[in-house]
């Protein structure tokens, strides 16, 4: 949880920036804390993870109505999140119309990268909070034009703990893992591959240079979340995203169908 992280130690600001010259702040009261006593510790967490659960499923509402199929992006930092939704909006945005909502304790670099694709983004820069919260996401929608959306992609902070635990009214989780952190990640950190409905693995061109062994980081994604869909891709050649594109359209085209029925 957050105090084991340190993003609860000094209250946060979280900043919302829909474009690069222009934002709002709100304060985020909800992330405090307790020292005396580990039971009142423990009060405050289910607290603050109960209203969230209150306010994901006010999300989750509002994204139905809309019709709109929203993926919530995790990984640990330097996985590649940001450069596998920029091909994705750049290949795929003629065909579903997309938008972003991009987190980080810091800077909005990118935000300005994924805006080269011509899409919106809306950057929420954190500062302490090592998490997205289904408020911030909440307020990040009323920057963005929503008519005739279909796909909104939310670019987690770069952490496999505290994101795990905050549901922010997603369709869909996608943990990331690159090649490059080695074939044990899913094990050293099960909680955020648990709730994962899809496990990409990224960086696929680079993985025998690397020595990474692709059928152990498949089978010990399994061992974690047997549901789970495993695609393996590069962002960067392209190599796999092929299919990443065809289950989105997939996915997009079964939410209209349920919707209209």
């Amino acid at each position: 949880m957050c105090t084991n992280c340190g993003c609860s130690v000094t209250p946060g600001t979280v900043h919302i920036h829909s474009h690069e010259d222009g934002h709002e702040h709100h304060h985020n009261p909800d992330h405090h804390h307790d020292h005396s006593h580990t039971h009142q510790t423990l009060d405050v967490h289910a607290a603050i993870l109960s209203k969230n659960d209150r306010l994901a499923e006010r999300n989750r509402g509002f994204f139905l109505a809309k019709q709109l199929f929203v993926l919530n992006v995790l990984s640990s930092p330097g996985s590649g999140k940001t450069a596998l939704i920029e091909k994705t909006l750049t290949d795929l945005g003629d065909r579903l119309k997309s938008a972003v909502i991009v987190g980080d304790l810091e800077t909005d670099n990118d935000a300005k990268r994924l805006r080269r694709s011509g899409m919106e983004v809306v950057q929420i820069t954190t500062g302490s909070i090592c998490h997205l919260e289904a408020d911030m996401v909440s307020q990040a929608l009323t920057q963005i034009n929503l008519d005739d959306l279909k796909l909104l992609f939310i670019e987690n902070v770069g952490n496999l703990v505290c994101p795990a635990a905050y549901d922010l009214g997603e369709n869909i989780r996608v943990a990331l893992l690159s090649v490059t952190e080695g074939e044990d990640k899913p094990l050293k950190y099960p909680t955020l591959f648990k709730t994962a409905d899809v496990a990409i693995i990224n960086k696929i061109d680079i993985a025998e240079v690397v020595g990474f062994d692709r059928n152990a980081a498949t089978e010990n994604i399994r061992r974690i979340v047997p549901s789970a869909k495993i695609l393996e891709v590069s962002a960067r050649t392209g190599e796999g995203m092929d299919a990443w594109y065809r289950y989105l359209q997939e996915a997009c085209g079964c939410l209209e169908q349920s919707a209209s029925h």
